[in-house]
């Protein structure tokens, strides 16, 4: 510790603040929670294995789970979205 002053917190790891803002704009714009769970993780790992050096592990971990938010979400999008083209298919077919 330098004389008269406090203890240097580790720098935050870069890859957890990006997992961070693309895991809440997932929650937005679903493509992007893949990305953000993948970040997450990778971020993770890198925070883990550095020992200490490194910080964000929080920022990694709430980006990692927004990021399974958003992959929900798309999902579910895209689970409605074939369930309407099947439907207009059928409803088509049947004359309806």
């Amino acid at each position: 510790m330098p004389p008269g002053g406090y203890p240097q917190a580790a720098p935050t790891d870069n890859q957890a603040v990006v997992a961070l803002v693309l895991g809440i704009c997932s929650v937005f714009c679903c493509f992007l929670g893949p990305v953000a769970f993948f970040l997450g993780n990778s971020a993770l790992r890198r925070i883990r294995a550095s020992g200490g050096t490194l910080g964000g592990e929080g920022m990694a971990q709430a980006g990692r789970i927004l990021g399974i938010i958003g992959t929900i979400l798309l999902a579910l999008g895209v689970l409605w979205v074939v369930v309407a083209i099947a439907g207009a298919i059928s409803s088509s077919r049947t004359g309806g």
